[in-house]
């Protein structure tokens, strides 16, 4: 069902609007008309579809009946599939009739502009934003659901940066881009009828704290990239480009789904029209889409091995060299953690879990660190760290369960 949007007129003075490609427009008849009046006719330009609603019929015009009544209920339904080359290009015109017929008792002009605002993401799982008939709004498993898919930005692209990429609000290198999901925004239409309207990008409250949001404008260097969205910034206002229709945004995670969050976030772009001085601004248009953040998944022991890990401890040479020739004959490179360093812990699979992350644009892998504790405990951060690879830190545990386990 499209979206719907009812409009006020006046017979006082002509009323201006904008319908977005794909919406509808629900004109106040009743509420416009003179005091006398008993029936109407509706008239529009060719760019209009045009339907009357009478009795639950709905009625596309034009049509044999050239004057319906002003019976409650009545109403008139618009809707544009073609964009407007300039402000107010399209027109519609509601005339009033008194019982004896005639010359009008009263008019009301309604002069339209018709735009297209999209917010897209990779709702199909293909790897590149595309615009689609889903349902942007909703997100579902599976190999024939859809919906965007959201990377927690967790590793360090950048050596010298003193913070992890989800810890910070700068972009520092192209790689750091490219962990993160595009989210465009789409704007078509006559420019100049942003003047009097505010277009805004907003992310609700309770998601704020899971995502961060970036936005380059027409510039591709680095240090032109904001942070516009998350955290403390909950509203961006978005000037539309006179050149370019098409507003890229990166999009990442902060937080991993857990018992609290199920992962689903919701950005949305509403189109607010300037109203008379005093007065609040009024919603035109809202456009939503949905990301789940992915969540982080365990390797299966079923994977072939890329690197193997053993501990050098006391007494155990024989097992590391038995351990060396069955990663040699794997072809797969063997890293011994040596004595100082485990300090007699030989159980890293005790310490560490390999597992990664995984969106259609980027898999990056994840190592999660367990509540565990001994010592290995500096292993994973001196050994395993590396860009694009990211540790993953325990949970805190409740007071009760740490109490317990003393």
């Amino acid at each position: 069902m499209a979206q719907q949007r009812r409009v006020q007129l006046s017979t006082q003075r002509p009323t201006s609007t904008v319908c977005v490609l794909g919406t509808e427009l629900s004109l106040d008849v009743c509420g416009s008309a003179p005091k006398d009046a008993v029936t109407f006719n509706v008239q529009g330009t060719p760019g209009v579809k045009i339907y009357v609603v009478h009795d639950t019929q709905s009625v596309k015009l034009p049509s044999s009946v050239s004057r319906w009544p002003l019976a409650a209920g009545a109403e008139v339904l618009l809707a544009m599939d073609t964009l407007s080359k300039d402000v107010g290009d399209e027109k519609v015109r509601i005339s009033y009739y008194g019982e004896a017929g005639g010359v009008p008792v009263g008019r009301a002009m309604l002069y339209l502009t018709c735009v297209e605002i999209s917010l897209d993401a990779d709702t199909t799982r293909s790897g590149a934003v595309s615009k689609t008939l889903l349902d942007k709004a909703t997100w579902t498993w599976g190999p024939d659901g859809h919906g965007a898919i959201l990377l927690v930005n967790c590793d360090r692209d950048d050596p010298k940066a003193e913070m992890l990429d989800n810890h910070d609000t700068t972009i520092r290198s192209y790689d750091d881009l490219k962990d993160m999901s595009q989210m465009v925004l789409r704007t078509r239409g006559p420019r100049t009828i942003f003047t009097g309207h505010r277009l805004v990008l907003h992310v609700d409250f309770g998601d704020a704290d899971k995502v961060g949001v970036f936005y380059g404008g027409n510039s591709v260097a680095l240090e032109e990239y904001r942070h516009v969205l998350g955290g403390s910034k909950l509203v961006y206002a978005v000037k539309p480009s006179r050149h370019q229709e098409e507003s890229i945004f990166y999009v990442e995670g902060l937080a991993f789904p857990d018992l609290d969050f199920s992962g689903l976030v919701s950005f949305h772009v509403t189109l607010l029209e300037s109203p008379e001085k005093g007065l609040l601004e009024t919603p035109v248009f809202t456009d939503t889409v949905v990301f789940r953040v992915a969540p982080w998944i365990m390797t299966p022991n079923t994977a072939a091995p890329l690197e193997v890990f053993v501990c050098s401890v006391d007494n155990n040479e024989d097992f590391v060299a038995a351990v060396g020739a069955l990663a040699e004959k794997a072809k797969c490179p063997l890293t011994v953690c040596p004595l100082p360093e485990n300090r007699q812990d030989r159980w890293i699979q005790d310490e560490v879990e390999f597992g990664y992350v995984q969106a259609p644009h980027k898999t990056f892998p994840v190592v999660f660190d367990s509540p565990r504790d001994r010592g290995l405990k500096d292993f994973p951060v001196k050994r395993i760290l590396v860009p694009d690879l990211f540790l993953l830190p325990s949970p805190a545990r409740p007071k009760a369960l740490q109490t317990h386990q003393k």
